[in-house]
């Protein structure tokens, strides 16, 4: 079940570039407060009531954004929004208003902070909403493809890790991927969620939501 706290919402803003960021490739990790991973049944039974937030993570392998080069940096965007996020089953949500913090690599010089922000905003296109906060932060993010084991820290504001679905996990066997990723990815796969938090500042609100089918580990 879902933990959240209210907060002081600090506002500013990011402008985000209209240059593809087609050409950056990497792995991508997502978690929702909502199951993703479910039964339509279960699904609808969660619509406005959970999936307003979200951690959306990408660990760059290669490529440039606005001829900086990003290879090897890491950026991170939690998103809070009015309703559930996303879409699926045929059922269309308006999740606005949305706001997000961006977090980035601590290890990248100004240059790269700021391109990675701006990559951030652009691939996540109106998911991030307004973003209030960009902050530079310590962030350690691996994720294995084949066994759906994924772990994210962004200094002690965010907190995920996952592993594969098992059949221990199905509890309607009518699972489908309901939710699908809220932004564009490849080879997108659903994940357990052993652990996602946000304790973060910005948002008005802090959340915990272990022990759910609610994540996506996928390709960029």
């Amino acid at each position: 079940m879902c933990r959240h706290i209210g907060l002081l919402v600090v506002i500013g803003s990011v402008t985000a570039s209209a240059v593809d960021a087609a050409d950056v490739t990497g792995s991508y990790l997502e978690t929702r407060t909502c199951d993703v991973y479910t039964g339509p049944c279960f699904a609808n039974s969660q619509v406005t009531l959970g999936g307003q937030q979200a951690i959306l993570a990408w660990s760059i392998d290669r490529g440039e954004y606005q001829g900086v080069d990003l290879a090897g940096l890491k950026v991170v965007l939690s998103v809070c929004a009015t309703d559930t996020l996303g879409f699926g089953g045929g059922v269309v949500i308006h999740p606005e208003p949305i706001r997000s913090v961006i977090l980035v690599d601590r290890r990248a010089t100004t240059e790269q902070q700021q391109a990675l922000a701006a990559f951030a905003r652009r691939r996540a296109g109106k998911v991030a909403g307004e973003v209030v906060r960009v902050a530079a932060v310590s962030i350690d993010m691996t994720v294995d493809h084949v066994d759906l084991v994924a772990h994210l820290t962004a200094s002690d504001e965010i907190q995920v890790e996952t592993r594969k679905i098992g059949a221990t996990d199905c509890v309607c066997s009518n699972e489908m991927t309901f939710y699908p990723p809220l932004t564009k990815v490849e080879n997108s796969a659903p994940a357990y969620t052993l652990d996602a938090s946000f304790q973060g500042r910005g948002l008005g609100t802090r959340w915990s939501c272990p022990a759910m089918r609610s994540a996506y580990l996928a390709t960029f």
